[in-house]
C-alpha cells in the first residue's frame, strides 16, 4: 500500500503516544499536538487513515492502530533509526544532527535498501540516542534500563544507555558533560530537596545535574 509521508508521519506519531502513555488509544489533541497542527486537520486525515483500514477510529473514543497500521509504523521507526545510525557511525554527524535528517531519509520506499544498509552497519540493535531498532519483523531488543532519576543511592556506579529526550539543545547539553551512551558515571551525592545528583566521571570531573536533566538519561547500574 503506497502511503505519503505525511499518512505515515501520522502513523509513527499514533504509535509514539500510545508508546509513551501505555495507552492503546491516543487522542485527536494529542495527535495534533505531536504533528504540530490542528485539530481539525488530525481529524480529516484520520479518516483518511481509517478509510485505509490503517487506524480504528471513532469521534470522541480516540484512535489505535489496526495490525496494518502498526507494521506501517514500525517500518517507519525502523528506517529512522537505521538512518541515524549511518549517519553518526559512517558519516560522523554529532547525535544532536541526525534526527532531522533522518526524519526526511526515513521516507524512502526502498526495504531493500534499508535492509541492506542494516547489514552494512552489522545490524544494530540501538541507534544513537539509546532507541532500540525494530529487525524486519517489527521485533525490538530490549534491555533493562531506569532512568537516572531513580538512582539515589551513593557510590553507584552507572553506564549510560541513551536518553528519553532526542531535543537537540538537551543532546547538546549533555555534550558538554561528555555524557552519552557508554559513559560511566559514579553517583557520589543525592539532593532530596531539588532531586539533585552529583556525579563524577572517570576523568574525575564532578558534576551536578537536576531532576530535568536525570529523567531523561537511561542507564543500568554496574557492579562496584
Amino acid at each position: 500500500m503506497g502511503l505519503t509521508s505525511t499518512e505515515e508521519n501520522y502513523l509513527k506519531a499514533i504509535y509514539k503516544i500510545s508508546e509513551r502513555s501505555g495507552d492503546q488509544n491516543s487522542s485527536t489533541n494529542a495527535i495534533a499536538l505531536e504533528i504540530g497542527t490542528s485539530a481539525a486537520s488530525v481529524s480529516d486525515m484520520l479518516r483518511k487513515l481509517a478509510d485505509k483500514n490503517l487506524i480504528h477510529y471513532e469521534k470522541y473514543y480516540g484512535v489505535s492502530l489496526t495490525k496494518e497500521g502498526l507494521k506501517n509504523a514500525l517500518q517507519l521507526i525502523r528506517k529512522h533509526r537505521i538512518w541515524e545510525v549511518f549517519l553518526h557511525d559512517s558519516l560522523h554527524f554529532k547525535w544532536d544532527e541526525i534526527h532531522d535528517m533522518a526524519e526526511q531519509l526515513e521516507h524512502v520506499q526502498s526495504d531493500e535498501l534499508i535492509n541492506r544498509l542494516e547489514v552494512f552497519l552489522g545490524h544494530p540493535k540501538f541507534d544513537p540516542h539509546g532507541d532500540p531498532i525494530p529487525n524486519q519483523s517489527g521485533s525490538f531488543t530490549y534491555r533493562a534500563q531506569t532512568p537516572l532519576s531513580n538512582i539515589k543511592n551513593k557510590d553507584i556506579l552507572v553506564s549510560i544507555l541513551g536518553v528519553k529526550n532526542s531535543d537537540q539543545e538537551f543532546l547538546k547539553f549533555l555534550d558538554t558533560m561528555d555524557i552519552r551512551p557508554g559513559t560511566i558515571l559514579k553517583v557520589i551525592d543525592y539532593t532530596h530537596f531539588n532531586k539533585s545528583l552529583t556525579l563524577v566521571n572517570d576523568q574525575n570531573k564532578t558534576m551536578t545535574l537536576g531532576f530535568d536533566v536525570t529523567k531523561d538519561i537511561l542507564v543500568k547500574e554496574n557492579a562496584l
